[in-house]
């Protein structure tokens, strides 16, 4: 009996121990099965939200493609990888067929254009994007520490200071007042008395005839000033400024992909170069936009910025900022002073950084210029490799 009490209260006991522990241990076990299913719940989810964004990703694409076309701006097919080698014969026979003196701009710019597609040109129109050709406000002090000091408003010319000077036009022309006045009176005191009168009245006229060259051709005047400074170039050095200068612009007019609207010899016998300011060509009415601007901007400010890179200053871009003024004029968005100034010296720096990353080929041009060679024997010498 003792037995089947103590078995029987044992039976009890576990009965009691099964019911207080039950609970306990069911948030281990039964929950075991909820962890899971939580998780291939939550693995799901994050499935479900994976595929909702690359479903809006593929959304978005399809409604910029669509919103492009829409503008105009279809992308265009990706260009060929340009081939590792091309001969300058080769290349010569590729540009030969194309009329670079009076041609159309359009045609031109489509035929460079598919050959760069195909892989046989390279670096024709190659500056022509938005990172390269995206201007900013652009300081002197900003210019001269990118270009190491080399590219300032006074090595340009366009700082008041330079070989010949307000100054120097100013103090030339009260001497040649003076002298004038001086041989007019001598004239008239030891010569006869109508001869006197008539020489001094000739000697009159001198003066004004300096002030109306002065005002009409300033650099005539600024040669003979240089003349007697002793700051003027030799010969042999002003036919290599000049040689310099012109390359300076066809290259740069060529990684900027703008069609050569003439090409001619100056009496210098250096080749001259003359671009269309837009792919389509473009009337003189033509308004220009922001783009062409900035590409304008490069290629009038090369000439002065290779002189300054071979000599260490510039003295042929007078004319060149007259060109770039009347550009400006013609923008279809008003460009007011400062941002003019700003876009000079802009241009300035992206034709140094052009010049100075193609220095090799810069000076194979340099080379063609000095013997007149062609537009397209130019671009062969460029395209070769």
């Amino acid at each position: 009996n003792y037995c089947e009490k103590n078995e029987e209260t044992m039976k009890n006991y576990c009965a009691l121990v099964t019911l207080v522990l039950l609970p306990v241990g069911s948030p281990f076990v039964i929950p075991g099965y909820r962890l899971v299913s939580s998780v291939r719940l939550s693995m799901s989810s994050t499935d479900d939200d994976v595929a909702s964004l690359l479903a809006a990703a593929a959304k978005a694409r399809e409604d910029a493609a669509r919103l492009a076309k829409e503008l105009g701006k279809a992308p265009e097919e990706p260009a060929m990888v340009a081939k590792e080698s091309l001969p300058f014969e080769e290349a010569s026979d590729l540009v030969s067929t194309i009329d670079f003196e009076g041609g159309d701009a359009s045609q031109q710019y489509e035929k460079l254009s598919s050959l760069v597609s195909s892989g046989s040109l390279a670096i024709w129109n190659s500056a022509n994007n938005d990172q390269m050709l995206r201007s900013y406000p652009v300081s002197l002090g900003f210019l001269s520490s990118r270009t190491g000091g080399k590219v300032t408003g006074e090595s340009l010319g366009v700082a008041g200071e330079g070989d010949v000077g307000m100054d120097d036009f100013k103090y030339a022309t009260v001497g040649v007042t003076l002298v004038c006045s001086v041989l007019g009176v001598a004239a008239l005191a030891f010569l006869p008395e109508n001869v006197g009168a008539t020489v001094c009245y000739l000697v009159a006229v001198i003066p004004v005839l300096f002030l109306g060259i002065g005002s009409s051709a300033p650099a005539l005047i600024a040669n003979v000033i240089a003349q007697f400074k002793g700051t003027a170039d030799d010969k042999e050095q002003r036919l290599d400024r000049i040689c310099r200068h012109e390359a300076g612009h066809f290259l740069c007019g060529y990684l900027c992909g703008l069609p050569v609207k003439s090409y001619s010899l100056l009496d210098s016998g250096i080749p001259c170069v003359e671009f269309y300011p837009s792919q389509e060509g473009g009337s003189a009415g033509k308004k220009l936009t922001q783009g062409e601007i900035a590409a304008l901007s490069v290629v009038a400010m090369s000439g002065s910025v290779a002189e300054v890179i071979g000599f260490g200053n510039a003295k042929g871009g007078e004319n060149d900022l007259i060109e770039l003024e009347s550009i400006f004029r013609r923008s279809d968005e008003f460009i007011g002073a400062q941002e003019q100034q700003d876009l000079t010296r802009w241009g300035a720096l992206i034709a140094y950084e052009l010049l100075t990353t193609n220095t090799a080929k810069y000076e194979k041009i340099v080379d063609a210029f000095k013997q007149k060679k062609s537009v397209a024997e130019c671009i062969a010498t460029l395209e070769a490799r």
